[in-house]
């Protein structure tokens, strides 16, 4: 179901990536204490932002980046995925990791 989202204006649909299993110093996190990640695939993304005009203004952001949010924001759709509004992004991982 959730392969059928399309998202409106300036919203972006994001994959969760993965949290970290370990912390730096090496320790195994367990499953009751992970938090959500803050970095996603963008899965789709809506059509733009609109001006007060009523002119589109397109998105920044596309589909297959690498996007690092803040904890807080965007609205869960499930355990796996986000909708947010680009200026939620709060930028593009340019990393080769993902």
């Amino acid at each position: 179901m959730t392969d059928k989202i399309r998202p409106l204006y300036d919203r972006l649909y994001v994959q969760r990536l993965e949290a970290n299993e370990r912390t730096q110093g090496g320790l195994y996190i367990p499953e009751g204490a992970k938090e959500k990640g803050q970095t996603g695939k963008v899965i789709a993304t809506g059509s733009g932002k609109i001006d007060t005009t009523g002119k589109s203004i397109p998105l920044q952001v596309k589909i297959g980046d690498v996007v690092f949010f803040g904890k807080y924001a965007g609205t869960d759709v499930d355990d796996m995925h986000i909708v947010l509004r680009e200026e939620d992004v709060l930028g593009v991982v340019e990393s080769k990791q993902y």
